[in-house]
């Protein structure tokens, strides 16, 4: 008999089988029980099948509406595909209900926080780590949320809190290390390296604690030992995760196909203007995003995936990445005017009135010339930057460890060839994209040249010259980024040329750009 507890001690033993048989069994008996649908749910979720799961979440939560368990999970499904509006409006209910649970608690944390509403994210984080003090994941949610909100003592207590409950919590330990500068006398390197020698075969163990020794001793000026620790944190998982080029190239060869002829017909009038903010990551998106919403015309919703999903989810491929060839294909056949339409109603809350919105997802880059047949009124702003300064900070950046999207950062050559596939495309968008939707920064000038370059991105963006651009370190709007600390500094141009620093590390790396090494 299915039962909700003897449901979750199976899935918990990741016994899908079972769980599936039982709950299938149950609705034979009978179709309106609620909980086989939930339990579906949740086995359709962890295989990657989020679309299908949100069905079963939404059948069980209308089913019995009084279940918080049903009623958490069906919010965190319409998070996690973009819906998210809906999502916080029905995480809004379940609050006004009242939570008792500390694990319920951080869940809706977590769709507040994905829906881009940290500020009441945080009281349901201090509700889990109240219900449950000693649950270390509670309290590194609370602080991965305080930094967001540049909140950085919040977030520094939080994480040393989390891996003094878990010591091996090492998710938290790079967190807790990427929070601040690392100095010759206040570091943990002795800790690092003892924890790193235990964590033979584990490739995510080593990629985080890796990552960790490696930016402590660049911030004590060792580069090249430094570089040598990146090398080491990514040995175990280049061995497992089998990147394909050839593979890869056929996503850019479909990328390309998708710039035809724009629709003729604009989004509906009084609806808000998407800004697209795209181009590699770690190489100055989130800086620009703050620059344009210092704007008061201009609202950030940060990094959403939403419109990869809404072409993933109208095609229909069965392929697991949300962006593969065989989905940019499809793509070309679906009717693109509804997904704009529904993008557009997706965001509308989330700008909270303003004019414009940024969308800043940086490998939106693959969908420029979508976004422009979706979404003709778009504006779409590529940042470029200097390629051995982008391939080393795609390098030395911790992306997901869950998902695939960056394993091209894990060897410096697979990076050389990413990067020129990137540049490749960028002229593909120049030739195939009106001036008036599509422009290109360049990193170094908007460094050098502010004021300037401001100017004439707002110029782009069609609206009139506001000083608080100039200040955009003084933005107190959250940053959901690797760079949410970076951002709330005054410009500076330490980042340029860094890669200078690392000695004869980066020659490989030169040579496989080649021509492109000396550009840009």
């Amino acid at each position: 008999m299915l039962t909700f507890a003897t449901g979750m001690k199976l899935l918990a033993a990741k016994n899908y089988d079972e769980v599936y048989a039982r709950s299938v069994e149950a609705l034979q008996t009978n179709e309106k029980n609620p909980l086989p649908y939930f339990f579906i749910g949740l086995v359709t979720s962890d295989h990657g099948k989020h679309t299908k799961a949100l069905e079963f979440f939404a059948k069980a939560s209308e089913l019995e509406p009084g279940n918080m368990h049903y009623q958490i999970y069906h919010a965190r499904a319409l998070a996690s595909l973009g819906h998210l509006e809906d999502a916080k409006t029905r995480a809004d209910k379940i609050v006004a209900v009242g939570i008792d649970d500390a694990l319920l608690a951080d869940m809706i944390g977590l769709v507040y926080s994905r829906a881009g509403h940290q500020n009441l994210a945080i009281p349901c984080f201090e509700l889990a780590t109240q219900k449950s003090p000693t649950r270390a994941e509670f309290h590194f949610n609370l602080a991965v949320t305080a930094q967001f909100l540049g909140d950085f003592d919040k977030a520094r207590t939080a994480y040393a809190k989390a891996v003094s409950l878990k010591p091996k919590f090492y998710q938290a330990w790079f967190a807790l290390i990427s929070l601040e500068t690392q100095t010759q006398k206040h570091n943990k390197l002795g800790t690092l390296t003892r924890l790193f020698s235990g964590t033979a075969g584990d490739a995510n163990a080593q990629l985080l604690l890796g990552h960790s020794i490696a930016k402590t001793l660049e911030d004590m000026g060792q580069y090249e030992e430094s570089f040598d620790w990146l090398v080491k944190a990514k040995r175990e998982k280049l061995k497992k995760i089998g990147y394909n080029r050839e593979e890869e190239a056929k996503v850019f060869a479909a990328v390309k196909a998708t710039a035809t002829a724009p629709l003729t017909s604009a989004p509906t009038s009084g609806q808000h203007t998407p800004i697209f903010i795209i181009g590699l990551p770690r190489t100055g998106t989130t800086l620009l995003d703050r620059i344009l919403s210092s704007h008061p015309a201009i609202a950030s919703a940060g990094e959403l995936d939403m419109f990869a999903w809404l072409i993933k989810e109208k095609t229909g491929t069965r392929t697991r990445a949300i962006t593969d060839a065989e989905t940019l294909q499809a793509a070309q056949h679906l009717n693109l005017e509804d997904i704009g339409k529904t993008y557009l109603e997706n965001t509308r809350k989330l700008g909270h009135g303003s004019r414009y919105i940024i969308d800043k997802m940086p490998h939106n880059f693959l969908y420029a010339g979508l976004l422009h047949r979706t979404m003709p009124n778009a504006r779409i702003i590529a940042l470029r930057r200097g390629a051995m300064d982008s391939c080393l900070s795609n390098y030395r950046q911790l992306f997901s460890t869950h998902i695939n999207t960056f394993d091209y950062a894990c060897d410096l050559e697979d990076m050389a060839a990413y990067y020129r596939e990137f540049v490749a495309l960028m002229s593909h968008w120049r030739t195939h994209l009106p001036e008036n939707r599509f422009m290109e920064v360049h990193y170094e000038n908007l460094i050098h040249e502010q004021e300037n370059q401001t100017r004439r991105l707002l110029a782009f963006c069609g609206v009139d010259w506001n000083e608080a651009c100039l200040q955009f370190h003084k933005n107190a709007a959250p940053s959901q980024t690797a760079s949410s600390v970076q951002v709330r500094q005054p410009l500076h141009a330490a980042s340029i040329g860094r890669w200078k620093k690392y000695g004869n590390r980066l020659d490989g790396l030169k040579t496989a750009l080649g021509d492109l090494a000396n550009k840009e």
